[in-house]
Protein backbone atom coordinates (compact mmCIF):
# COMPACT_ATOMS: atom_id res chain seq x y z
CA UNK A 1 0.00 0.00 0.00
CA UNK A 2 2.85 1.89 0.77
CA UNK A 3 4.09 1.77 -2.59
CA UNK A 4 1.19 2.88 -4.77
CA UNK A 5 0.65 5.85 -2.38
CA UNK A 6 4.49 6.63 -3.45
CA UNK A 7 3.46 6.54 -6.78
CA UNK A 8 0.72 9.20 -6.67
CA UNK A 9 3.06 11.37 -5.13
CA UNK A 10 6.09 10.71 -7.77
CA UNK A 11 3.35 11.37 -10.58
CA UNK A 12 2.76 15.00 -8.37
CA UNK A 13 5.58 15.79 -10.01
CA UNK A 14 6.33 16.30 -14.05
CA UNK A 15 8.93 18.75 -15.16
CA UNK A 16 7.85 18.79 -18.13
CA UNK A 17 4.78 20.14 -17.50
CA UNK A 18 5.45 23.22 -15.54
CA UNK A 19 4.05 23.99 -12.54
CA UNK A 20 1.05 21.36 -12.95
CA UNK A 21 0.43 18.40 -10.16
CA UNK A 22 -1.52 16.33 -8.20
CA UNK A 23 -3.08 18.03 -5.16
CA UNK A 24 -3.39 14.89 -2.99
CA UNK A 25 -5.42 16.49 -0.24
CA UNK A 26 -8.98 15.10 -0.86
CA UNK A 27 -10.59 17.48 0.95
CA UNK A 28 -9.30 21.41 -0.33
CA UNK A 29 -9.56 20.01 -3.87
CA UNK A 30 -13.16 19.14 -3.38
CA UNK A 31 -13.82 22.85 -1.40
CA UNK A 32 -12.19 24.49 -4.98
CA UNK A 33 -14.40 22.27 -7.28
CA UNK A 34 -17.51 23.19 -5.37
CA UNK A 35 -17.03 26.44 -4.81
CA UNK A 36 -16.15 26.68 -8.83
CA UNK A 37 -19.32 24.97 -9.57
CA UNK A 38 -21.60 27.21 -7.06
CA UNK A 39 -19.67 30.18 -8.47
CA UNK A 40 -20.74 29.52 -12.45
CA UNK A 41 -24.27 27.84 -10.95
CA UNK A 42 -24.97 31.04 -9.15
CA UNK A 43 -23.45 33.95 -12.23
CA UNK A 44 -25.10 32.09 -14.97
CA UNK A 45 -28.31 30.46 -13.36
CA UNK A 46 -29.52 33.94 -11.82
CA UNK A 47 -30.85 35.54 -14.66
CA UNK A 48 -32.27 32.54 -15.95
CA UNK A 49 -33.71 31.38 -12.72
CA UNK A 50 -35.24 34.92 -12.15
CA UNK A 51 -37.03 35.32 -15.65
CA UNK A 52 -38.48 31.79 -15.00
CA UNK A 53 -39.23 32.82 -11.68
CA UNK A 54 -41.23 35.78 -12.85
CA UNK A 55 -42.92 34.36 -15.74
CA UNK A 56 -44.30 31.05 -13.40
CA UNK A 57 -45.35 33.98 -10.79
CA UNK A 58 -47.34 35.86 -13.68
CA UNK A 59 -49.15 32.69 -14.72
CA UNK A 60 -50.12 31.50 -11.36
CA UNK A 61 -51.31 34.83 -10.54
CA UNK A 62 -53.21 34.79 -13.85
CA UNK A 63 -54.71 31.09 -13.00
CA UNK A 64 -55.57 32.44 -9.59
CA UNK A 65 -57.30 35.38 -11.23
CA UNK A 66 -59.19 32.80 -13.41
CA UNK A 67 -59.90 30.88 -10.51
CA UNK A 68 -61.04 33.67 -8.72
CA UNK A 69 -63.51 34.76 -11.61
CA UNK A 70 -64.62 31.19 -11.50
CA UNK A 71 -65.40 31.45 -7.57
CA UNK A 72 -66.46 35.01 -8.57
CA UNK A 73 -69.49 33.19 -11.14
CA UNK A 74 -70.53 30.69 -8.09
CA UNK A 75 -70.98 33.39 -6.12
CA UNK A 76 -73.33 34.90 -8.58
CA UNK A 77 -74.84 31.63 -9.44
CA UNK A 78 -75.11 31.39 -5.76
CA UNK A 79 -77.24 34.41 -4.89
CA UNK A 80 -79.03 33.73 -8.07
CA UNK A 81 -79.64 29.88 -5.87
CA UNK A 82 -80.21 32.07 -3.06
CA UNK A 83 -82.89 34.51 -4.56
CA UNK A 84 -84.61 31.03 -6.37
CA UNK A 85 -84.67 29.86 -2.47
CA UNK A 86 -86.79 32.85 -1.83
CA UNK A 87 -89.20 32.47 -4.39
CA UNK A 88 -89.58 29.01 -3.75
CA UNK A 89 -90.35 29.78 0.02
CA UNK A 90 -92.48 32.16 -0.91
CA UNK A 91 -94.04 29.50 -3.57
CA UNK A 92 -94.28 26.81 -0.33
CA UNK A 93 -96.06 29.30 1.75
CA UNK A 94 -98.50 29.25 -0.75
CA UNK A 95 -98.67 25.76 -1.51
CA UNK A 96 -97.84 24.57 2.62
CA UNK A 97 -101.44 22.45 2.32
CA UNK A 98 -100.70 20.72 -1.03
CA UNK A 99 -97.02 19.97 -0.54
CA UNK A 100 -95.00 21.03 2.40
CA UNK A 101 -92.36 18.24 2.17
CA UNK A 102 -92.14 18.26 -1.41
CA UNK A 103 -91.03 22.02 -1.63
CA UNK A 104 -88.38 21.37 1.31
CA UNK A 105 -86.76 18.36 -0.55
CA UNK A 106 -86.56 20.73 -3.99
CA UNK A 107 -85.18 23.63 -1.31
CA UNK A 108 -82.51 21.14 0.03
CA UNK A 109 -81.63 19.54 -3.50
CA UNK A 110 -81.19 23.02 -4.66
CA UNK A 111 -78.90 23.99 -1.62
CA UNK A 112 -76.63 20.66 -1.62
CA UNK A 113 -75.71 21.12 -5.28
CA UNK A 114 -74.88 24.68 -5.10
CA UNK A 115 -72.96 23.75 -2.22
CA UNK A 116 -71.22 20.82 -3.97
CA UNK A 117 -70.66 23.35 -7.09
CA UNK A 118 -69.07 25.93 -5.25
CA UNK A 119 -66.91 23.18 -3.23
CA UNK A 120 -65.77 21.68 -6.49
CA UNK A 121 -65.12 24.82 -8.03
CA UNK A 122 -62.64 25.75 -5.17
CA UNK A 123 -60.93 22.29 -4.97
CA UNK A 124 -60.12 23.12 -8.95
CA UNK A 125 -59.16 25.92 -8.12
CA UNK A 126 -56.27 24.61 -5.37
CA UNK A 127 -55.35 21.71 -7.56
CA UNK A 128 -54.77 24.42 -10.77
CA UNK A 129 -52.48 25.96 -8.17
CA UNK A 130 -50.44 23.07 -6.45
CA UNK A 131 -50.27 21.85 -10.35
CA UNK A 132 -48.97 25.36 -11.48
CA UNK A 133 -46.48 25.51 -8.68
CA UNK A 134 -45.37 21.86 -9.08
CA UNK A 135 -44.61 22.45 -13.31
CA UNK A 136 -42.96 25.46 -12.38
CA UNK A 137 -40.42 23.83 -9.52
CA UNK A 138 -40.33 21.15 -12.03
CA UNK A 139 -39.01 23.51 -14.95
CA UNK A 140 -36.89 25.40 -12.81
CA UNK A 141 -34.85 22.52 -11.46
CA UNK A 142 -34.81 20.86 -15.06
CA UNK A 143 -33.27 24.18 -16.37
CA UNK A 144 -30.82 24.60 -13.62
CA UNK A 145 -29.22 21.33 -14.11
CA UNK A 146 -29.11 22.20 -18.00
CA UNK A 147 -27.63 25.13 -17.74
CA UNK A 148 -24.78 23.74 -14.45
CA UNK A 149 -24.32 20.78 -16.87
CA UNK A 150 -23.23 22.76 -19.92
CA UNK A 151 -21.53 24.66 -17.98
CA UNK A 152 -19.42 22.14 -16.80
CA UNK A 153 -19.10 20.28 -19.61
CA UNK A 154 -17.78 23.89 -21.23
CA UNK A 155 -15.05 24.17 -18.55
CA UNK A 156 -13.80 20.47 -18.62
CA UNK A 157 -14.11 20.77 -22.65
CA UNK A 158 -11.73 24.42 -22.83
CA UNK A 159 -9.52 22.95 -19.89
CA UNK A 160 -8.31 19.45 -21.39
CA UNK A 161 -6.30 19.60 -24.21
CA UNK A 162 -4.71 16.31 -26.37
CA UNK A 163 -0.81 16.53 -24.97
CA UNK A 164 -2.45 16.59 -21.13
CA UNK A 165 -5.11 13.56 -21.74
CA UNK A 166 -2.24 11.54 -23.32
CA UNK A 167 0.16 12.16 -20.94
CA UNK A 168 -2.61 11.45 -17.89
CA UNK A 169 -3.79 8.51 -19.90
CA UNK A 170 -0.30 7.15 -19.60
CA UNK A 171 0.72 7.88 -16.02
CA UNK A 172 -2.67 5.77 -15.34
CA UNK A 173 -1.28 3.29 -17.42
CA UNK A 174 2.29 3.09 -15.70
CA UNK A 175 0.32 3.33 -12.44
CA UNK A 176 -1.83 0.27 -13.07
CA UNK A 177 1.22 -1.28 -14.74
CA UNK A 178 2.66 -0.81 -11.11
CA UNK A 179 0.18 -1.91 -9.04
CA UNK A 180 -0.44 -5.12 -11.06
CA UNK A 181 3.36 -6.08 -10.30
CA UNK A 182 2.87 -5.57 -6.71
CA UNK A 183 -0.21 -7.67 -6.76
CA UNK A 184 1.86 -10.33 -8.60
Amino acid sequence: MKSVTDSFVSLGYWPSAGSFGFNTDIFSTNLINLSVVLGVLIFFGKGVLSDLLDNRKRRILNTIRNSEELRGGAIEQLEKARARLRKVEMEADQFRVNGYSEIEREKLNLINSTSKTLEQLENYKNETIQFEQQRAINQVRQRVFQQALRGALGTLNSCLNNELHLRTISANIGMLRSMKEITD
